[in-house]
């Protein structure tokens, strides 16, 4: 339980050097401890070993934790350990983006927006969002940590029959859904965007065309675009 709770600081040290590495070992500490408290030499060389460089998506990272922590419990030799957290941190990386960050996170986002758009109160929207998000991620860790406590090195089967990748592809075909709902909602609404008048309705065809022509060619000026705009559109809420 500490190595779960220790594992949603994984973060608070990441660096271009070892990344996710000094948080890993900071969550590995008390399991640690608990093998090698009576072996000081053997405790340092393990602490070091988990120091060394680790990345993967932060809600998934725990799968390599709980497996990290039942191999360093069944003995095994320190190369078996490296070389499983090298294998492992790849495909947790891409898995987690596609699921979280892809799908997951913009899927309630956009939910709590339609809602909000079809008339909900805004505080309505805002709690729905922070619930489910935190309802989602917390499960995905603890889920996460546990398969890689119960399966070790073998946990790359439980994650094949879990079929992360089934789930993701549900959930962006759920977003799509969810985003023509809310374009609905913002373009029929009395507060939508028919009701804004020319010059905005122009400003976001200009922005949906940018968007659907150079969007997914540069996301990062198309971000840093919106983010402006979002940004513009806020001050001059304000002046007004």
């Amino acid at each position: 339980m500490s190595a779960f709770l220790r594992s949603f600081l994984i973060q608070g040290s990441w660096n271009y050097h070892t990344m996710l590495g000094s948080g890993f070992a900071f969550s590995m500490l008390p399991g640690l401890r608990e093998l090698y408290g009576a072996e000081p030499d053997e405790m340092e060389a393990s602490l070091e070993r988990h120091l060394e460089h680790f990345n993967a998506h932060p809600y998934l990272a725990g799968v390599a934790l709980g497996a990290a922590l039942k191999l360093e419990a069944d003995g095994a030799d320190p190369e078996t350990v490296r070389r499983f957290k090298l294998a492992v941190r790849g495909p947790l990386g891409s898995l987690g983006d596609a699921l979280v960050w892809a799908a997951w996170l913009p899927g309630v986002s956009v939910l709590a927006l339609a809602l909000y758009w079809m008339g909900f109160p805004g505080w309505w929207a805002a709690v729905l969002f922070l619930g489910m998000y935190n309802i989602g991620h917390l499960a995905l860790r603890f889920w996460g940590f546990r398969i890689g406590l119960i399966e070790g090195r073998m946990v790359g089967r439980r994650l094949e029959r879990a079929n992360l990748a089934r789930w993701t592809a549900r959930l962006k075909a759920a977003v799509a859904l969810l985003l023509g709902l809310l374009v609905g909602a913002v373009l029929a609404g009395e507060d939508g965007l028919a009701a804004s008048g020319w010059l905005w309705t122009a400003l976001a065809a200009c922005a949906f065309l940018a968007g659907l022509l150079v969007g997914h060619r540069a996301w990062r000026p198309a971000a840093a675009t919106v983010v402006g705009v979002i940004a513009v559109l806020a001050a001059l809420g304000a002046l007004g």
